[in-house]
């Protein structure tokens, strides 16, 4: 990866590039939480957007859904989890974009996102969820799992602050919002809120790296991030943002039923 590169970079690629298996927001224990929350059972037909590297997948595939697709828009990623999944017949990989799947509609008993909601502008947000409703056979279940704000009355102007200098660090239009307005988005598009969970976005915090990552992977990854000083730059950048509005910043995981 080259110093250009480096700055581009959207910033979960680069912790993956340093050998970083966890990079949802409120971590391993938040998407357990999640995936158990969604009971995953061999009569299931379930579809997860944007699997990226690939944690939450292999999560899903030991609980044996009848079958699994995963939705993912990047190239790299894509040909990587294809590798992953070693030519399992019940389970594919679509390289296209979550907002249009072309997957038939009430195909999916059950449908999961995580970090990939966040880092769209809202009308966006609402296409993907719009998406997850349609491909979802009544009762289904959509859960997500995204960077949040809180309290839910923030004010307007700090709300956009963190908005404005998270898009900055992480290259990325990250826009979270806070429960209300993640809630009102899914029940705008028909969802009956089922369950919301809630996890610190403590991401880069040693304590949260060893618990994801194991010791010796954290360790790992320290190492690798300190060979790398463009990296190193970008992700200390990513940090002190984190550590700048910890207060404000949380994750949700929120499972949705279509009714």
């Amino acid at each position: 990866m080259g110093h250009k590169t480096i700055n581009t970079e959207q910033g979960h690629w680069i912790l993956a590039n340093m050998g970083k298996k966890v990079l949802r927001p409120g971590g391993k224990k938040l998407t357990s939480k999640l995936v158990g929350g969604m009971h995953v059972c061999p009569e299931d037909s379930f579809v997860e957007f944007a699997p990226g590297i690939g944690f939450t997948m292999a999560k899903i595939l030991k609980e044996k859904p009848k079958n699994y697709t995963g939705i993912e828009l990047n190239e790299e990623a894509t040909a990587k989890l294809r590798k992953k999944l070693n030519g399992a017949k019940t389970a594919t990989i679509i390289n296209t974009s979550a907002a249009q799947t072309g997957l038939k509609d009430e195909s999916a008993d059950k449908v999961l996102g995580e970090a990939i909601l966040t880092m769209q502008v809202d009308k966006r947000k609402s296409e993907i969820i719009r998406e997850a409703f349609r491909i979802l056979k009544k009762g289904g279940l959509y859960g997500i799992h995204e960077l949040g704000l809180t309290p839910n009355e923030l004010d307007v102007k700090f709300k956009e602050t963190i908005q404005r200098k998270l898009a900055q660090t992480i290259r990325v239009n990250a826009r979270p919002l806070t429960q209300k307005e993640w809630c009102q988005l899914l029940e705008n598009e028909g969802f009956v809120i089922k369950a919301i969970y809630e996890s610190p976005m403590h991401l880069l915090k040693p304590k949260r790296m060893i618990a994801d990552e194991g010791i010796f992977r954290a360790l790992k990854i320290g190492f690798n991030i300190l060979s790398h000083p463009a990296a190193k730059k970008r992700i200390l950048k990513m940090r002190k943002i984190f550590n700048k509005y910890e207060n404000q910043m949380t994750s949700y995981a929120i499972i949705a039923q279509k009714p």
